[in-house]
């Protein structure tokens, strides 16, 4: 009888240990990820993500530009040196000349292409929520596009990409267009 209560608490111990092991630290949504241990989860804890989530829509010359802005909670972000939970908020688009004709759709976009993704609420300067903009083909157009509430129905929109160069050839036939609003200020109204 001694031994099976021994070897109970002896596999309790290891279980106990294994699970506590395991424990995934949670960090509030604005902390630097390089400031947490691989597989932590980034968690959006003061619940500041969800007021964006919709479908909106802006007119920018001549164009149409749909939004859809939507949460993913616990989303597993894979850097070289550093992996980790996020909850993120991810952006899918089209856009659409005058006529209707679409000149891009992202929305069924299972690539890294395309991608716009939430990285930190920048409070310090205007409390805006920043994303990381992947680019298009060949990575042209990658930078931030600030998204910030002015109320429970709009938002306001500015893109800063950043330059690259590309060698002569290189993505020779591809669609390099930038077809988002390269501007600050402009209003998207949530449907």
């Amino acid at each position: 009888m001694k031994t099976k209560y021994l070897k109970f608490i002896t596999l309790s111990f290891i279980v106990i240990n294994f699970i506590a092991c395991k424990a995934q630290t949670i960090y509030p949504f604005n902390t630097s990820s390089d400031k947490v241990p691989d597989y932590s989860y980034i968690k959006d804890t003061k619940n500041e993500l969800p007021p964006y989530i919709g479908i909106y829509k802006a007119n920018y010359q001549g164009n149409e530009i749909i939004l859809y802005i939507t949460k993913t909670d616990k989303k597993l972000l894979e850097f070289p040196r550093k992996k980790f939970y996020k909850d993120v908020l991810e952006v899918r688009y089209i856009v659409k000349d005058s006529t209707g004709k679409v000149l891009q759709d992202t929305q069924n976009n299972i690539t890294k292409k395309n991608e716009i993704e939430s990285i930190i609420f920048n409070k310090r300067t205007d409390g805006a929520l920043v994303f990381y903009y992947s680019g298009t083909n060949c990575s042209v157009g990658w930078g931030k596009i600030n998204l910030k509430k002015i109320n429970a129905t709009q938002l306001t929109w500015a893109y800063y990409r950043d330059s690259m160069l590309l060698m002569e050839g290189e993505c020779a036939g591809m669609d390099l267009k930038i077809y988002l609003p390269e501007v600050e200020g402009l209003v998207f109204t949530k449907q």
